[in-house]
């Protein structure tokens, strides 16, 4: 298991003006090429990946590699998160 910094910086993935507590996921880059991850509801419960694994992720994830797993409405419009 992965110690987890103290002191490391998290960024919300948050819809641009949401003030609110979420449930959103943070994540924050610490030492070693390491990427942390976790929800703003349980910030205790860390899940830890590396640098290259994160990059494929995000890449993935703009090239539509998993849009399969979003249900849409009648209208194609994804599901509310509320």
């Amino acid at each position: 298991m992965t110690d987890i910094p103290t002191d490391l910086t998290w960024i919300r993935a948050a819809p641009e003006g949401e003030e609110g507590p979420g449930p959103w996921i943070e994540i924050a880059f610490g030492p070693d090429e390491l990427v942390h991850l976790r929800e703003t509801g349980d910030p205790t419960n860390i899940v830890t990946t590396t640098r290259t694994k994160w990059d494929a992720f995000t890449k993935g994830v703009q090239a539509g590699e998993f849009d399969h797993f979003i249900e849409s409405d009648d209208e194609g419009n994804p599901p509310s998160p509320h």
